[in-house]
């Protein structure tokens, strides 16, 4: 626990296949894909409308869009390393399309751990379905933690510290 009452995650309480609390968003509106491709002005037609994106683009649905997808699996590890924790790397494909209407949720698990210096490195898989199961997206994160008792994770974190 920290001075100001946050728990804090360290190295040492990470074991091997840990799971990471998973992230729900969902059902994805039309009125959801909209504001995101407002936000972000991205115009393309298939996350807003519908005719456009089943009869000229042979799509099943508007499609939720890929930024917004990035946004949630980031979101998935930094809950989890928290503020003291540092994601360092992230990566991930889209393999599948989630549509309007859908409720995602991200997820990961804890594949290996190393302590570097000061500090202790996690590697995790990680990935996001849709309620019927279907993994549309997968990749992997590695998270820097601080060891109990030990220092900060900088911010930014430089692997050569």
């Amino acid at each position: 626990m920290t001075s100001d009452g946050r728990l804090r995650r360290c190295f040492e309480d990470v074991q091997i296949g840990d799971l990471l609390p998973p992230v729900v968003k969902g059902p994805m509106s039309p009125v959801h894909l909209m504001r995101w491709s407002a936000a972000i002005e991205n115009w393309h037609r298939i996350h807003y409308d519908g005719r456009f994106a089943t009869e000229h683009d042979g799509l099943p649905d508007l499609l939720v869009n890929g930024s917004w997808k990035q946004h949630v699996m980031v979101q998935v590890v930094k809950d989890w390393v928290g503020l003291d924790g540092w994601l360092w790397k992230i990566s991930f494909q889209f393999r599948g399309m989630d549509r309007v209407w859908d409720t995602v949720t991200a997820w990961g698990r804890v594949t290996a751990k190393e302590a570097k210096g000061n500090y202790g490195i996690v590697h995790c898989e990680i990935g996001m379905r849709n309620q019927r199961g279907e993994e549309g997206t997968a990749g992997t994160a590695v998270c820097v933690l601080p060891m109990r008792g030990g220092d900060a994770v900088p911010y930014p974190f430089h692997a050569a510290q």
